[in-house]
């Protein structure tokens, strides 16, 4: 998706035929420069790139006189749009439809002709001054111009440029010109949840280093390219404290920064688009929150709570059937006290026998009882009075 970087210039990868009608895409880092009236393409972003390396193509919007859907012109091309340039016809293939639309558009809004005001013609000195040194630089560079239909295509020749570089350039330029960063391929593996390529900081250099990510449903891991079986490194999810954006990004000068927190370390990772970059941060976080799910979180509560409660509250609900049994259990038990004084010392007091009849009148027969009624009233009469 194209997006505004900080200079206040149209960016975004697009795959385009560089050789007319070879039928071959290559990816490339785009860039659409409306104060510079330029739209330029590089291997990658030049932020990763060595520095002053040049483009691989530049054209004036002044030439550009339409960019439109090709679609129907290239069917085996998915989201191909067409850019016409005098007698040459650069055909781009963009990421899908809405990437497809935006790029039309914002072209076509590029390259569209105004009148110019009367203040614009103060500023033509400047533009000579540009020109003039920009024609110095260019005589320190190697080009090559085409003339096509009229119009001059400048092209540098990447030949004569590698021998202005050190040994390193070289072999960096080598490797993107024998491996061209193509569009991510969908992973066979239905595990993988999200796989593409995004820029990633070093942890000893500190230095920006392009890498295939491909995230499943335990780990992100990252490669030195998607030909690579092995990945660099695996960070494991349940090492994943948190996932967002980067509050550094000002600092580090870097657009769509986003940040992968771990118990060790911090990953500084750079996406393509702002899009890409919430894409990525909202898979890693649903591929955390589906491996730490309701079901893993509710099983450990139960557990806890089974392990915090002790055995003895088992018996307590038979406690409460039974009040009584509740009022035992709360009493203290009783603990006889020892004698002070020996049994045989203490004087023996008589207690007093004095009995009344009326004491024992619920004792005495029912006057239906008879032979024991005579035999009770004997003995009620021996009884002192």
């Amino acid at each position: 998706m194209p997006y505004v970087d900080r200079q206040n210039r149209i960016c975004g990868f697009l795959d385009i035929e560089e050789n007319e009608n070879s039928g071959k895409f290559l990816r490339r880092y785009f860039i659409l420069d409306t104060k510079e009236d330029s739209l330029v393409w590089y291997m990658d972003n030049p932020q990763n790139l060595p520095s002053g390396s040049p483009p691989v193509g530049a054209i004036k919007l002044t030439y550009i006189s339409k960019v439109s859907d090709a679609t129907k012109l290239r069917p085996k091309a998915e989201f191909c749009f067409v850019m016409n340039a005098g007698m040459r016809k650069y055909f781009l293939q963009a990421n899908d439809q809405q990437d497809l639309v935006e790029w039309v558009n914002v072209l076509n809004k590029a390259t569209k002709i105004t009148v110019p005001k009367q203040a614009d013609s103060l500023s033509q000195t400047d533009n000579s001054n540009r020109q003039a040194e920009n024609v110095g630089i260019k005589k320190q560079m190697s080009y090559r111009t085409d003339i096509v239909g009229g119009v001059p295509i400048i092209t540098p020749t990447q030949k004569e440029d590698v021998n202005d570089y050190g040994e390193g350039d070289k072999n960096y330029l080598k490797q993107c010109q024998s491996h061209p960063y193509y569009s991510a391929k969908h992973p066979p593996d239905n595990a993988v949840i999200k796989a593409g390529y995004c820029v990633k900081q070093g942890a000893v250099m500190k230095n920006w280093k392009r890498r295939y990510f491909q995230l499943d449903e335990n780990t992100i891991g990252y490669f030195k390219s998607e030909l690579d079986k092995e990945p660099l490194r695996i960070i494991p999810l349940k090492e994943v404290h948190k996932v967002q954006e980067c509050k550094q990004s000002d600092i580090m000068m870097r657009d769509n920064l986003f940040e992968i927190v771990t118990t060790s370390r911090t990953f500084y990772v750079q996406a393509d688009s702002p899009e890409d970059m919430h894409s990525w941060i909202k898979a890693i976080s649903g591929a955390i929150v589906a491996q730490r799910g309701p079901g893993r979180s509710a099983a450990s509560m139960r557990q806890a709570r089974r392990l915090s409660n002790p055995c003895i509250q088992r018996s307590i609900p038979s406690v409460h059937q039974n009040p009584t049994g509740l009022q035992k259990l709360q009493q203290p038990p009783h603990i006889p006290q020892p004698l002070t004084t020996p049994l045989w010392s203490q004087p023996l007091t008589p207690s007093p026998l004095s009995w009344r009849s009326e004491d024992f009148k619920n004792l005495l027969p029912r006057p239906s009882q008879g032979a024991s009624r005579s035999r009770l009233s004997l003995q009620e009469t021996q009884l002192p009075k």
